[in-house]
């Protein structure tokens, strides 16, 4: 299970070593809940990410309305950690608030920029483009 993002961002702050904070994104890869099987469809793959990438966004209706849940997944252990952190950032979130933020940020914020590839880098952009068209698609129905 997935810690609540502010935690996640707090254990990145403490993380100093480069490598320590590869093997901390691959481990919240590992604690993603698996994604059903039927949700490794073609229309749920991210196009844009070097490796394949499933991100589904569906609502669920909460006391406090609609909030977004994503389902996601990747066959590369550390594009799983970007998942998970898109995940742990987006879920919970209604779809209008989700719509309209920038899941990038939280990349930047991490400093991941510059240990990563440029693929890489591209691939999270392109999860962040697709969740916040999903949003915007579930916010206006």
């Amino acid at each position: 299970m997935l810690p609540p993002i502010a935690t996640i961002i707090e254990n990145f702050e403490f993380i100093e070593d480069d490598y320590m904070r590869l093997e901390y994104l691959i481990e919240l890869g590992r604690a993603l809940p698996d994604m059903p099987d039927e949700l490794r469809r073609e229309e749920n793959r991210v196009h844009g990410c070097e490796s394949q990438v499933w991100i589904d966004t569906a609502v669920a209706d909460t006391p406090e309305g609609s909030r977004l849940v994503l389902h996601g997944s990747s066959d590369s252990f550390v594009v799983k950690g970007f998942v998970a952190l898109m995940v742990a950032l987006y879920t919970g979130k209604s779809p209008r608030e989700a719509a309209e933020m920038d899941g990038f940020d939280l990349f930047r914020q991490l400093h991941f920029g510059a240990h990563v590839t440029s693929k890489r880098s591209n691939g999270v952009r392109a999860m962040v483009e697709r969740i916040n068209r999903d949003a915007a698609r579930l916010a206006a129905a």
